[in-house]
């Protein structure tokens, strides 16, 4: 592999890993705040369908963007409302989710554009434009550091760098802050938080609401940067992928950012190389597709019983009279 196509892969790298790396984020939010969200897959689904929906109908990238996180956080209130206010099973709620917005997307997609349950190509206006960064072309002609600075570092939608500038956002927010203080002891004891005057419900209610903004912009990310339009269940399992991201990475917002980067790493090799020739033996296709799906499988298999959750995920808490 040659420089050149080291620098192509690595930037597929980027911009696959982009929606990962916010569900990954969101997922964080939630079940740090002991709140296990199976739904991210459903939110990150409806957020891109109304987020090129709307962007399709206003040719704004930025109504589009605005529809999808709104979406996203109204899926996620109503997760909240099942699994917070009536205390039910976070993780059947979660799945019910996922089957909503997958049979409501198509639904709406069809009423609305008549097209097989998909909207219709964005064109310019409608789609995220790439950001050229200061000195990117001046830079472009020097060996090694030019190239990378142009072509991976620069040329990306302002949704990668905001995808980017979240995890250390993240980090600070969460241990850097009372608010993430409060929210880290939520997931551990919130009887605790309870005691000290603190609204467990509230403190919950927060979190899925970061959880919602951040599928938001994944699902927008989906359908007007990465890809031109709204497809049936274009998310793909990329939900599933993130919350097996977040489990690899042990809830910590610096490892999922490489964690989401290896997921994207693999599906970057997996478009790129199709089939692969192993001395007389190929490797093939459908393997090569399937690979991020399979090490998905292999990380959970593996680091679920390594990786220690917050004590109270997937635990309702009741008040204490």
């Amino acid at each position: 592999m040659d420089f050149a196509t080291l620098l192509q892969v690595l930037d597929s790298t980027v911009r696959l890993a982009t929606p990962l790396l916010l569900a990954c984020l969101a997922g964080l939010f939630s079940e740090r705040s002991g709140v296990i969200d199976i739904g991210l897959e459903g939110k990150m689904l409806i957020a891109a369908f109304f987020s090129a929906a709307i962007a399709a109908l206003t040719g704004s990238v930025w109504l589009g963007l605005l529809s999808g996180i709104v979406s996203a956080m109204l899926l996620s209130g109503l997760h909240g409302l099942a699994s917070i206010t009536f205390r039910g099973n976070q993780l059947i709620s979660g799945v019910a989710l996922n089957f909503l917005a997958a049979g409501l997307t198509v639904l709406i997609a069809q009423d609305w554009f008549s097209q097989g349950g998909r909207t219709p190509s964005l064109l310019e206006g409608g789609r995220w434009a790439a950001l050229t960064l200061p000195l990117a072309e001046t830079l472009r002609p020097v060996p090694i550091l030019g190239p990378i600075y142009y072509e991976l570092i620069s040329g990306h939608s302002i949704l990668v760098y905001v995808a980017f500038l979240c995890v250390p956002a993240t980090w600070w927010i969460l241990f850097r802050t009372r608010f993430g203080l409060r929210l880290r002891a939520v997931g551990e004891a919130p009887e605790a938080v309870d005691t000290a005057g603190v609204s467990v419900v509230a403190l919950r209610y927060a979190a899925i609401a970061i959880c919602g903004l951040l599928c938001g912009l994944a699902g927008s990310y989906l359908a007007t940067g990465l890809q031109a339009g709204f497809v049936k269940d274009m998310t793909a399992g990329r939900g599933y992928i993130a919350l097996a991201a977040l489990i690899f990475a042990k809830w910590r917002p610096w490892y999922a950012l490489w964690a989401c980067l290896l997921f994207g790493l693999l599906q970057a090799v997996a478009l790129r190389y199709q089939n692969i020739d192993l001395g007389g033996f190929t490797i093939p296709v459908q393997f090569m597709d399937a690979l991020p799906y399979i090490l998905t499988v292999v990380i959970l298999a593996g680091f679920v019983g390594r990786a220690i959750p917050p004590r109270a995920g997937g635990q309702p808490y009741v008040k204490e009279r």
